[in-house]
C-alpha cells in the first residue's frame, strides 16, 4: 500500500517537473524567438579602447623603471629613466665647443681693430704718395716745356722722368696696400659672419643635448592605466621603442561588433544598440551606433580573399560597426578593453 502511495508522488512530481521544464523551455524560446525578432545580435563584439604606446626617444641602457604592472599612473609621473652618463658627456662636448667658438670672437676683433689701423696708416702714405705724384707731375710738365724750348738739358729731363716713375710707383704700390689691406678687413667680416652662423649651429647642438637629457626621462603624457611591464633593469633601448602601452582613462570606450553582412541592410547612424558583457552577466550597457566600416573585417587581413582564384566558396562576410557607449562614465569605468560582449541592435 504505501509501495502504491510512493509511486503516485513520483509520478506526479515527475509531470509537474515535466510540465515546468517545459513552460521554461516555452518562455526560453519565446524569449530567444522574440530577442531575434525584434533584434540583430552577434557575439562577435569586443569592447575597445585607445592603447597610447610608451615609446623611448633616445636609446640606452635603462637605469630604473618607476611602474608595476596595471599600475594607475598620473600626467607627469615618471615612468623609465634612462642612464645619463653618455649624454651629459655629449652635452659637456657640446658646451665646450660652443665655448670655442665664442672664443674666437674677441680675437677677431682685435684682428678687425688692428686692421682698420694699418688701413688708415696706408691711406695716410697714400696721400702723401699723391702729394708728391703731382709735385712730380707738374716738374715733369715743366722740364718737358724746358726741353722744347732747349733751355735744358736732356739728362737733366731724363732725371726728372726717372723721379716721376719712382714716384709713380710708390703711390701704385700705397694704393695696391691699400686694397690688400681692405680686402683682408673684409675677410675678418666674413669669418666674423662665419663664426657667428657656427655659433648658432653649436647653440643648436647644446640645445638638441639637453633635449636628449630631459628625453631620458619617460613621463606619464596622461592620467591612465599602465598595462604589463616588459622592460627589465639594465635592459638596452632604441630609439622609437615601445616600453608600455597606457590606456587613457579620460578617453571614450566604444564596443566593435562585426554582423553578418546579411544583418546590416537597415543599420544607420545613430539607432540604438544593447549591449551585455560577458564579464558582468546580470548588466545591461546602452549604446547607438557611431559608424559601419566601408569594407568587410577580412579586407584588412594580411592576405585578403581573392574569389577570382578558381576555387570558390562562399562565405558570410562581416562587417565592423563601432558602437559608442551612451552610459555614465563611472559605469563605463568597470569595462577593459578586449571584453567579450554581445551585442543586440533594435530593428527600426
Amino acid at each position: 500500500m504505501n509501495k502504491n502511495k510512493t509511486d503516485k508522488v513520483m509520478i506526479t512530481l515527475t509531470k509537474w517537473f515535466g510540465i515546468a521544464l517545459l513552460i521554461g523551455i516555452i518562455i526560453w524560446g519565446a524569449t530567444y524567438f522574440l530577442k531575434g525578432y525584434r533584434y540583430e545580435q552577434t557575439n562577435d563584439a569586443q569592447v575597445d579602447a585607445y592603447l597610447s604606446p610608451i615609446n623611448v626617444k633616445v636609446g640606452g641602457y635603462i637605469n630604473k623603471i618607476y611602474y608595476k604592472d596595471n599600475q594607475q599612473v598620473k600626467k607627469g609621473d615618471t615612468l623609465v629613466v634612462i642612464e645619463l652618463d653618455e649624454y651629459g658627456l655629449k652635452k659637456d662636448a657640446a658646451s665646450a665647443e660652443l665655448m670655442s667658438s665664442h672664443a674666437k670672437l674677441p680675437i677677431l676683433a682685435a684682428n678687425e681693430e688692428t686692421q682698420l689701423k694699418s688701413i688708415e696708416v696706408i691711406k695716410a702714405q697714400l696721400a702723401g704718395a699723391k702729394a708728391r705724384l703731382n709735385q712730380q707731375q707738374k716738374e715733369f710738365a715743366r722740364y718737358q716745356n724746358l726741353l722744347a724750348d732747349e733751355s735744358t738739358t736732356q739728362q737733366k729731363f731724363d732725371n726728372v722722368s726717372a723721379s716721376l716713375s719712382i714716384v709713380q710707383s710708390d703711390y701704385d704700390q700705397a694704393k695696391a696696400s691699400l686694397q690688400v689691406a681692405e680686402s683682408k678687413l673684409n675677410d675678418f667680416r666674413a669669418q666674423r659672419n662665419a663664426i657667428q652662423a657656427e655659433i648658432k649651429i653649436k647653440e643648436t647642438l647644446l640645445q638638441r643635448q639637453e633635449l636628449d637629457i630631459r628625453y631620458t626621462v619617460i613621463t606619464a603624457p596622461f592620467d591612465g592605466q599602465i598595462g604589463k611591464k616588459t622592460i627589465q633593469e639594465g635592459q638596452l633601448t632604441q630609439p622609437g621603442q615601445t616600453l608600455a602601452f597606457l590606456v587613457n582613462k579620460a578617453e571614450e570606450k566604444w564596443v566593435m561588433a562585426n554582423f553578418k553582412e546579411t544583418q546590416i541592410s537597415n543599420f544607420k547612424i545613430g539607432q540604438v544598440v544593447s549591449i551585455e558583457v560577458d564579464a558582468f552577466p546580470n548588466e545591461k550597457f546602452n549604446g547607438t551606433i557611431e559608424s559601419l566600416s566601408p569594407t568587410t573585417g577580412s579586407r584588412y587581413s594580411l592576405l585578403p580573399p581573392d574569389n577570382a582564384t578558381g576555387n570558390f566558396v562562399k562565405i558570410t562576410q562581416r562587417i565592423p560597426v563601432r558602437i559608442k557607449l551612451t552610459d555614465t562614465a563611472e559605469k563605463l569605468a568597470k569595462l577593459s578593453a578586449g571584453m567579450n560582449a554581445n551585442v543586440y541592435v533594435l530593428k527600426d
